[in-house]
Formats: C-alpha cells, structure tokens, sequence
C-alpha cells in the first residue's frame, strides 16, 4: 500500500516556476503570439496577475540595482520597484493582461445611414522601441448599415483605450482599433484618424519637440468613395484647427 503521508507531503513541481514562464508555456502550447502589443488575459489564471505583480517588482529592483541607484537608503526610490510594477500591469500596459472592457451594443433599430464621427479621443500609450510615452488624439468615423451594432460614445474611448495600454507603434495601433472597431460594429465603412506625440524623438534622440506622427485607415465605403472620405477628412480638419 502507498504510503499517503509521503504522498500527501510530495513538493508541488510547479511551485518553484516563474508564472511569466507559465503564461509563456501556455502560449507556445496554444501557437499564439505574444508581441508586445498583443492582449494575453486568456492565458492568465485566476490569482497569477498578483504573482506576476511580484516577479515584475522583484526584476524592476534588479534593473535599479544595475543602474547603481541605493533603494535602501533613498527614501524617493525604496518603493519604486513596486510602484512601476503596478503601473505597467495595471495601467498603462493594463491592455496586455485584462479583459476587454465590458461593451454595450444595440441593433441600429432606425437604419441609420448616415456618417457619425467620434473624436477627438486622447489616447495614451508607450513605444514599444524605447518604452516612452506616446500621447495624441484619435477621430472615428463610422458609415452604419442596417445591421450594424451601434455602441455608446464613451465606449470607444474605452476600446480605444484598451488597444493603445499596451507597448505600440503608431501604425499598427490604428490597424488594431480598426480591427476592433469592424468587428464589433460591422459598418459599411470605418475610419480611424491618429495624430500623436512620441516622446522616443521629443525626451532622447533628435529631441526634435515638433514633429508630430498622423496615419489613417480607411475601411469599405471610406476606401472606395472619395467624397465620403474627403468629407470625413474636412470634417476632422476643422475639429483640429
């Protein structure tokens, strides 16, 4: 017969593995990507964002080691490990590791047809070449069809927001609102208009404190009728004059 207590007292295998390498191995397994822009909540289990928490405090405290900065006797540091912990896994990287938020969609009930524009957004995001801000607005432009899902004003900040917490390039952000946006809402045409800071060429590099960065992606009826998107362009033009 096996001995129970013995078995009862066998060390758990897992117990001494990172949970980043967990998430990773769950990942791989699933053949997904994990770029740096790519939302990974569904491979996290319950309870696991708190130990990563906890790894990413205690690798942030390695980098300030390296960087010779005494966090046990400078008061303005001695928490900081923690605190930029917090801040990349639950606020502006809080895209990568939560859910989408919560989004309340209705039919188009009186067939409505005609262009709507939402914006200026303020997005807030982080290059993910040198992990410095990016700061800027964003315009939507939406033609519905009669089976479009029509979705609140505030709801779009809120997706919008949740794609850009996340490292980002400034071009395949826009991709993924896009993205976003047609397959909530499947219109006949969808536009998106980004216009944006990066502190990678105004805090280092260049330093050049002008330069701005604007890309669009235009979808359906926007790409395929120039007086729609000519319309849509003017009318985001006045918005930022």
């Amino acid at each position: 017969m096996p001995n129970l207590r013995a078995i009862d007292a066998a060390p758990d295998n897992d117990e001494g593995t990172p949970v980043s390498v967990k998430i990773r191995e769950r990942l791989k397994e699933a053949q997904r990507r994990f770029h740096a822009n790519d939302n990974i909540a569904e491979f996290i289990e319950p309870g696991e964002l708190e130990k990563l928490l906890d790894e990413v405090q205690s690798k942030m405290a390695g980098v300030l080691s390296s960087l010779v900065i005494d966090t046990e006797s400078d008061h303005n540091t001695q928490d900081t490990a923690r605190r930029v912990a917090k801040m990349y896994l639950h606020e502006i990287f809080k895209g990568r590791y939560h859910q989408a938020p919560a989004v309340t969609e209705f039919p188009n009930a009186e067939r409505l047809n005609e262009l709507m524009i939402v914006g200026p957004i303020t997005v807030r995001s982080a290059c993910s070449h040198h992990l410095c801000p990016i700061m800027g607005k964003v315009w939507i432009g939406v033609m519905p069809n009669e089976h479009s899902n029509l979705i609140g004003l505030s709801k779009y900040a809120r997706l919008i927001d949740w794609i850009m917490s996340r490292p980002q390039i400034q071009e395949e952000a826009v991709t993924q609102v896009a993205d976003l946006l047609q397959s909530r809402m499947q219109p006949d045409g969808l536009a998106v208009v980004m216009e944006a800071d990066h502190f990678c060429m105004q805090w280092r590099g260049v330093k050049d404190m002008d330069s701005k960065m604007i890309n669009s992606v235009m979808r359906g009826s926007f790409l395929k009728d120039p007086n729609l998107r000519r319309e849509f362009l003017a009318l985001v033009n006045q918005r930022k004059g």
